[in-house]
């Protein structure tokens, strides 16, 4: 029998449907991998923003886990937003379990409209525990900020803080620029297995449809890491989804805010 590639998310429930959990399984599926779940939260969301946000008990969500990889397996694991102390450590402990060795995290902290995803407590568990177990982080503009404490106003400081970053943490490195206005949008990919930088450029798109790409980038490195691609070759690859992505959902109307990419860019032509 053939063998599906098999990554298993765990993050938020986006009741809007563009980022979170919903993201995750439509950027795993549409990359050609097969998507379980483990729900950290529910969100009371849409494209205007979060206006709450209800945690799963993590007795609930640890035995989620353990439910999919006993029986299941993952080929890779992709995590996102995990809002207490006592989430990043469950999860910590279940990828100990398992010894799952290809773990992408997106260390979700502030939310496309600016809204604090993460309890204080809980940022320096994510430092402490789970950010040395991960293979690849993919950090945002803010959140980067946040890990090393500084402003980044620049597209030049980008592959200077992804190689801090990842050897502070001895983590490789998807460094989304969005955040920074130029005209055109390099990400940086720091690997911190070879030490070495790639620089991947996209035009920038200026489009009010960017709700969950961070999910959704991270969600396809794991895919295209759960299909036994390189370090390298998983961030060529997810930035080209992305890129599409966010092209390709420019020409949607979803909501009266920040509306979502389009995760089937590359199956639907219509």
């Amino acid at each position: 029998m053939k063998q599906y590639p098999i990554v298993l998310t765990i993050a938020g429930s986006d009741s809007g449907g563009g980022a979170g959990i919903q993201a995750d399984i439509k950027a795993i599926s549409a990359t050609g991998s097969y998507a379980a779940s483990a729900i950290t939260a529910i969100t009371v969301q849409n494209t205007l923003g979060v206006e709450d946000i209800f945690p799963v008990p993590v007795n609930t969500l640890s035995a989620q886990i353990r439910c999919v990889l006993s029986d299941i397996g993952a080929d890779a694991i992709k995590i996102g937003m995990l809002h207490s102390a006592e989430v990043v450590k469950a999860v910590a402990e279940e990828i100990d379990r398992f010894g799952i060795s290809n773990v992408v995290l997106d260390p979700v902290m502030v939310s496309t409209s600016g809204h604090r995803l993460i309890e204080e407590s809980a940022i320096k568990d994510l430092k402490s525990i789970l950010i040395p177990k991960a293979k690849v982080i993919t950090p945002n503009i803010p959140e980067a900020e946040i890990l090393i404490d500084e402003n980044i106003v620049s597209q030049e400081q980008l592959p200077d803080v992804a190689k801090r970053i990842g050897q502070k943490w001895n983590v490789s490195v998807m460094m989304k620029a969005g955040h920074i206005s130029e005209s055109e949008l390099t990400d940086i990919f720091y690997n911190h297995e070879e030490d070495h930088i790639i620089k991947l450029t996209s035009k920038r798109n200026n489009t009010v449809n960017t709700h969950g790409t961070g999910c959704t980038l991270s969600s396809a490195f794991a895919s295209y890491l759960a299909q036994g691609c390189s370090l390298d070759d998983a961030a060529k690859a997810s930035k080209e989804y992305i890129s599409n992505a966010i092209e390709s959902g420019s020409q949607y109307a979803i909501g009266h805010g920040h509306g979502p990419v389009n995760h089937f860019w590359n199956l639907k032509k219509s």
